[in-house]
Parts: structure tokens; sequence; C-alpha cells
């Protein structure tokens, strides 16, 4: 090799190595430097920083920004009435103190998920099991959520990490009872339909009584006040036919006889025997005997 291949080959390795001990800190993360295997220094602050070539130091990068660790899989949790429920959760948490956090789980945050997963269902599980199934639901949710973040606060110091929230997505009845409870609600609904119909009949029936009673009153005074007015009629009638007969008799006792002949020959097939000389026919005797009815006075 000559002199120039040597000077390219030192200038390549000085380069390289010299790139080696350059590294930049994002500010998504945390840079550990190794030294030997140990942990040497914790760089938070961002931008180009330096260290010895490799094998001498070496960086690892660690996520600092908020991860979210879901459930990983439904297992039924008893609440106080002894009644079992599916909880969907998730909790939200992030590297704080790098050191801790590598001692105890090492670099990957899958390692940290795996053992975080287990404390939260089980601090999950003691705040439940104190809780009626109302209470889960509506009422305290909030303060099952915020018992786990309590109860997981001690252990997160442990890990090097901070727990930021937790919350509860979903919570169902587990599936070997879910169906004998919508046989339940169902059961449930029929029977309150059943007293709405019962009582709508009732109160059809209440409605169609004071109806048929208001209708006999109505009818009642109706009628009531419809003889008393027909009384009037008749006791007027009167007072006028005897004025007017009482101003001239014999002109009454013609209209009472044509009256009865009225009444008496109302048909063409009536048939009357009497005497032809009787007081009945009278009054036609009178129009050809010269006994009719008396000319008015003047």
């Amino acid at each position: 090799m000559n002199r120039i291949g040597i000077i390219l080959v030192s200038a390549l390795f000085v380069v390289m190595t010299g790139m080696s001990t350059l590294f930049v800190v994002d500010q998504r993360n945390f840079a550990v430097v190794y030294a030997l295997g140990e942990i040497k220094e914790v760089i938070t602050e961002p931008g180009l920083k330096f260290k010895l070539p490799p094998p001498l130091q070496n960086v690892v990068m660690i996520d600092r920004r908020t991860q979210t660790l879901d459930s990983p899989e439904t297992r039924p949790i008893y609440t106080a009435e002894k009644q079992s429920l599916v909880i969907d959760w998730l909790v939200k948490w992030r590297v704080v103190e790098p050191r801790q956090f590598i001692r105890n789980t090492g670099v990957d945050l899958r390692n940290a998920e795996a053992r975080l997963s287990p404390i939260v269902q089980a601090a999950l599980n003691e705040e439940v099991t104190k809780r009626s199934v109302r209470a889960v639901l509506s009422s305290e949710r909030e303060g099952v959520m915020q018992g786990v973040i309590k109860r997981l606060t001690d252990d997160a110091k442990n890990f090097g990490i901070e727990i930021v929230d937790v919350r509860i997505k979903r919570v169902d009845f587990a599936a070997s009872i879910t169906e004998s409870i919508y046989r339940r609600m169902e059961s449930e609904r029929k029977r309150v339909a059943n007293e709405l119909r019962s009582n709508g009949s009732a109160d059809s029936e209440k409605i169609r009584a004071d109806a048929d009673r208001q209708r006999e009153v109505i009818l009642a005074e109706a009628y009531r006040d419809a003889q008393k007015r027909k009384g009037e009629g008749d006791a007027k009638a009167s007072a006028l036919y005897a004025e007017s007969f009482g101003r001239d008799p014999n002109f009454a006792q013609f209209y009472r006889s044509l009256e009865a002949y009225r009444s008496s020959f109302r048909s063409k097939s009536d048939v009357i025997v009497v005497d032809p000389g009787s007081d009945f026919f009278k009054a036609m005797r009178g129009a050809g005997s010269g006994a009719g009815p008396a000319a008015p006075r003047k």
C-alpha cells in the first residue's frame, strides 16, 4: 500500500472515529450513555452531544413521550354484589427516571408494559370489588379510576415511570349472565307495559262512565226543561183558548164538535155506529135546520 492509500485509510478512520463520538439527542427521547456496560450519564437536553468512541461508550435512546397501555384481555371482575363485570381500561404513562427504568425493566418499553399490566388489573379488582354495579357504571366511576391511580403511584416510582391517567373504556356484564339479564330486562319491560295498559283501560272505563253519566244528566235536564216549556206553552194555549171561547160560547161549542168529528173520522176506513138524532151530530144537523151556531154579536 502506498503512502496515499495509507493517508486515505487513516483519514477515513479518523472521520469514522470522530463521527462515532457525535450523536444527536431528540427532544422526544432520553439519551443514556453507557461506559463499559454501566450507565455513565443520562442526557435530557436535546442537541448535538459528544461521547467516547465504541466500545468505550455507547448510547441508547429511551422514548420520553406518553405511552398508552390497553387492557390485554377481558377478565371478569366481581362487584360487591357478586356480579361479574368485564372492564376494558387504558393507562397513560411515561418514563421520568431513565436510570430507575433501565435497572427494573431494561430499555424496552414492552417489558415495562408487561410488568405494569397485572398491577393495573389487580388495583382495578380491589377498587371494583368494594362497589356495586350501579356505582361502577355511573356514580363512582371516576372514583374507581382515581383509586387505581393512587394505588399505582408507588409501583410506578419503582419502575421510574409516572402514571398520567387511567380510564375505563367499557363496562359490560360477563357473557355467562348477559342473556339472563336481557331476559330479566325484557320481563320487566313487559310488566311495565301490561301495567300501563291496565291503567289505561281503567282510565278509559272511568272516562267512558263519566261521559255516560254526564250524558244522562244532560238529557234529563233537557227533558225537564222541555217539559217545563211545554207545560208553560200548554198553559198559555189553554188561557188563550179560554179567553177566545169565553167571548162566544156557541162558537166554542161548534169548534169542539169539529175537533171531535176530526178525531172520530180520522181515516176513511173508520166506522162508527151511533143514533143520528144524538147530540153528537147536533152541530151537523144545525147546518140544515137553522140550528147552527148563532151569529156573533156586534
